[in-house]
């Protein structure tokens, strides 16, 4: 058994059942026992496409996605898409090639060389490691998976010298050992209970840490009775509930919600400004009595707390509940404000992006319990601003963080083979859908059956808006765009154009009955 085997044994063990990848010369070693093994393997048509549904797969499945590239330009492609899965803690694994062990560093001009490969990634990984022999492939992958489970996760990086992918790695040990979440500070968790046991009017923060702790958030939250603010990666949490507040901290709205608040529960949350203030106006202040949670401990060290608790979101929140107990319950009038906040944040932003949130409303109530995978898209923008989606994790997009045009596409693309029974949607802009557009191909090979939504506004509008704002003259910003009923013909797929998003629900019930990758175009004027 080569390196590359046992690497495609390995990651069996680890419960890898996809892995994203264009082979290569440099990698055709780690390709040796994917054909004999249960993992998929699925061809984008360009690495970052790759690393995008590996990002996808690792947000709908909650298990890490896994990508391989060859050394170099491979490699170098995938960047923009790790670098999203860092800024919002995606779980990847990145496996690449590099050349071989003596050659590197001196510069002599081999294929795919790079000065300092390593050195470039781990500026973006989380970690980067080198395999300079079969013996060291167990623990890196043991340290990645760790990664993964117990702290903040994101992107790992390991490459192998194609010198060693073919070295004989009989012997290895191909044991999987368990790691456990770091679990609350007793002590912390009863000085945070006292502080909301007090509290009048006690307000929770929900990010995307607390995304897959939805049945604990609403109980606590109903427990003190406090209103339940969503950032972007939250949305899905807390879906009609009276305590519900589905708007982005930066409306002036939520500010006031927050800034009236006694009590402040962070779960999940970095604070990050594309969340807090999108609108850089320096109008967020951090609470002055704030209870952090938060599985990495750097994170919290980041922004000033009263009480920091290092942990899994959904331990920490039982916790607190099973602390307070039901001796907590009274009416501090969460019900009222968080009715009056949505009344207001909704008011706030103006009929043109209510209209647009509406049509992604018209999505969620066409297809209930979906996944919408969202691009940098005016209406995508707006849902970020004020939206209430109906499943837990189900909206997800790179509108904020690292903000990559083209991440919609193939991410949706990695979700619909991670959860291939649950209706997914890809709501792309014509500029960003352009970027990766040719991943669309991908869906028909893959049977991956997203209904890809086109808001088609002829050009980056959003920028075109942002430039006229402040008094400059749009520049490039009105590219043609293709005819797309015409190109979704050219890879066998369904197609259809509305002239308006009012249209757009009876048009995703009808892509959704022939159950295979379909476009939909909306003419926007």
């Amino acid at each position: 058994m080569t390196l590359g085997e046992a690497l495609i044994r390995l990651l069996e063990a680890y419960g890898v059942d996809t892995v994203f990848g264009i082979p290569g010369v440099h990698t055709v070693e780690l390709y040796r026992g994917l054909a004999g093994s249960e993992i998929r393997h699925v061809t984008p048509r360009h690495e970052q496409g790759a690393a995008f549904m590996a990002d996808g797969y690792a947000r709908a499945s909650g298990r890490p996605g896994v990508a391989f590239v060859i050394t170099g330009p491979g490699l170098t492609n995938a960047v923009t898409a790790m670098a999203q899965a860092r800024a919002d803690s995606v779980p990847m694994l990145v496996v690449s090639g590099v050349n071989a062990t003596a050659t590197l560093g001196k510069g002599l001009g081999y294929l795919h060389e790079l000065p300092d490969q390593r050195g470039m990634m781990e500026k973006v990984a989380l970690s980067s490691e080198r395999i300079a022999n079969p013996d060291e492939l167990p623990g890196a992958l043991a340290r990645a998976f760790a990664l993964f489970a117990s702290s903040r996760p994101g992107p790992v990086h390991i490459e192998v010298p194609i010198d060693v992918m073919a070295l004989p790695a009989d012997d290895l040990a191909f044991d999987v050992a368990g790691t456990a979440r770091p679990t609350p500070e007793r002590a912390l968790i009863a000085r945070a209970a006292e502080l909301i046991a007090s509290a009048r009017s006690p307000l929770i923060l929900a990010g995307g840490g607390a995304k897959t702790s939805n049945a604990e958030l609403k109980r606590l939250a109903e427990l003190i009775d406090a209103p339940v603010v969503q950032t972007a990666n939250a949305r899905g949490l807390m879906h009609g509930h009276k305590l519900g507040v589905p708007a982005s901290p930066s409306l002036k709205a939520v500010r006031k919600l927050m800034a009236d608040a006694d009590v402040v529960i962070a779960a999940g949350t970095e604070f990050g400004p594309t969340d807090y203030d999108m609108y850089a106006d320096g109008g967020f202040v951090v609470p002055p009595v704030l209870i952090r949670i938060d599985i990495d401990d750097a994170q919290l060290k980041r922004r000033p707390s009263t009480i920091a608790i290092q942990a899994d979101c959904r331990a920490a929140l039982a916790e607190l509940c099973d602390t307070l107990g039901a001796a907590s319950t009274h009416d501090r009038g969460g019900a009222e404000r968080a009715r009056s906040t949505r009344e207001a944040a909704f008011a706030e932003i103006g009929p043109a992006m209510q209209a647009q949130v509406r049509a992604v409303e018209h999505i969620r109530d066409a297809l209930p319990n979906s996944l919408i995978v969202g691009d940098s898209t005016q209406p995508v923008y707006a849902a970020n601003l004020y939206y209430d989606h109906d499943r837990p994790g189900g909206w997800f997009n790179a509108a904020t963080g690292f903000g990559a045009l083209g991440f919609g596409p193939p991410a949706a693309i990695g979700a619909a083979i991670a959860l291939p029974g649950v209706p997914v949607v890809c709501l792309a802009g014509d500029g960003g859908f352009q970027f990766t557009l040719p991943e669309i191909a991908v869906a028909t090979d893959a049977g991956a059956r997203v209904i890809f939504v086109i808001w088609n506004n002829r050009g980056y509008r959003e920028i075109e808006t942002s430039m006229r704002d402040v008094g400059v003259e749009p520049v490039g910003v009105s590219p043609a765009p293709p005819d797309f009923i015409k190109l979704a013909a050219a890879y066998g797929i369904d197609a259809e154009r509305l002239s308006s998003a009012g249209e757009l629900g009876a048009a995703l019930t009808r892509a959704h009955a022939k159950r295979q990758p379909c476009i939909i175009e909306i003419a926007i004027e």
